[in-house]
């Protein structure tokens, strides 16, 4: 909204600026008038044509008229050989102060908005730059975490975040976003329902006061062409944040091009109770193993749990003992010896 009133303000003052030339200049024509506002218009026009625009009100403002002050000083200079020879003819020296005046509005006029506009618009990715002193926009607290498809999907990051373990704020790419309505309104019954899931997990981080969740509009133009998974490489750079993801690949790639990433699998598998050699837990047998006389059973949890002797007891929950553990890129597996049956 404070956009059009920017622009309501812009179209009145280009129609005070030439009502004022054609009051103060007899040379100057009353068609002045409606061109400007067309002018003003045409302006406006490709401006809202640009899509995705924001920055903050006053910063867009002070840098906005200082940019567009000097680019009109600089034009001023430029034009005043041109428009101030010496002649004696007084008529002609007041047409050429005349088209001076005119020629310095318009392009006041227009600097001023376009510089305004376009620092209105680039907020996520535009720094200031003076000597000594940089004003950028900063993280608030900590690194921003940027959220992945798979992560989304995986629902997970929403238990996470909710026990408050976390404080960081959480950033949903734009591109990502439209890559889950995408997969939600799939014709695979599948991919449609981890899709919806992904949405579901999204609303309810939304819908939770105590998260910060972000939702980042804008794709940087190196995101040109670029898969997914490069943009959210890309956009963590830009943002010194953190890629959140379940993806094994993502994973390898972010290390590869020095982007901190966090893994909810190996979170998750470094939460996984530890159970030491000769301890008893019960485990129910559900598939035979690939070894003979071996067989499978999961935790709670979901660890894998591979049972010698266990084959003949499938269906069965037992007690075993354990007998070593292995940590996998996969997960962790337990491994144990059958002791008896369990009632």
């Amino acid at each position: 909204m404070s956009i059009w009133i920017i622009r309501g303000i812009f179209l009145i003052v280009a129609l005070g600026a030439s009502i004022s030339l054609l009051t103060s200049y007899a040379s100057v024509n009353w068609s002045i008038v409606p061109a400007t506002l067309i002018g003003a218009i045409l302006l406006i026009g490709g401006d809202m044509l640009i899509k995705k625009k924001r920055i903050d009100l006053i910063s867009s403002i002070m840098f906005g008229l200082v940019i567009g002050l000097f680019i009109t000083f600089v034009f001023d200079l430029a034009l005043a050989p041109i428009l101030q020879r010496p002649t004696d003819d007084v008529a002609a020296r007041t047409q050429l102060e005349s088209l001076r005046s005119i020629a310095l509005v318009l392009i006041g006029l227009s600097a001023c908005y376009t510089c305004i506009s376009f620092l209105w618009q680039t907020k996520d990715d535009f720094r200031f730059i003076i000597p000594y002193v940089e004003f950028a926009k900063e993280a608030k607290g900590v690194k921003p975490y940027i959220l992945d498809t798979s992560v989304v999907i995986d629902g997970r990051i929403a238990d996470i975040v909710e026990t408050g373990i976390i404080d960081n704020p959480l950033v949903m790419p734009r591109f990502v976003l439209a890559e889950l309505q995408n997969i939600a309104d799939s014709s695979d019954k599948l991919r449609r329902a981890r899709g919806r899931r992904g949405l579901d997990v999204l609303n309810r981080l939304r819908n939770n006061s105590k998260i910060d969740l972000q939702i980042y509009e804008r794709e940087l133009p190196e995101m040109d062409g670029e898969a997914v998974d490069a943009k959210l490489l890309i956009l963590a750079k830009h943002l010194e944040g953190k890629v959140v993801t379940g993806d094994f690949n993502l994973n390898k790639v972010a290390k590869l091009q020095n982007v901190e990433v966090i893994n909810l699998n190996e979170i998750a598998n470094s939460i996984k109770p530890v159970f030491l050699p000769g301890e008893s837990i019960q485990v129910k047998i559900v598939k035979a193993g690939e070894e003979a006389g071996q067989g499978i059973g999961y935790l709670d949890d979901g660890t894998m749990v591979v049972v010698e002797d266990g084959r003949g007891q499938i269906g069965n929950s037992v007690e075993i003992t354990v007998t070593s553990m292995l940590q996998t890129s996969a997960g962790r597996m337990v491994f144990g010896r059958f002791n008896s049956r369990a009632r």
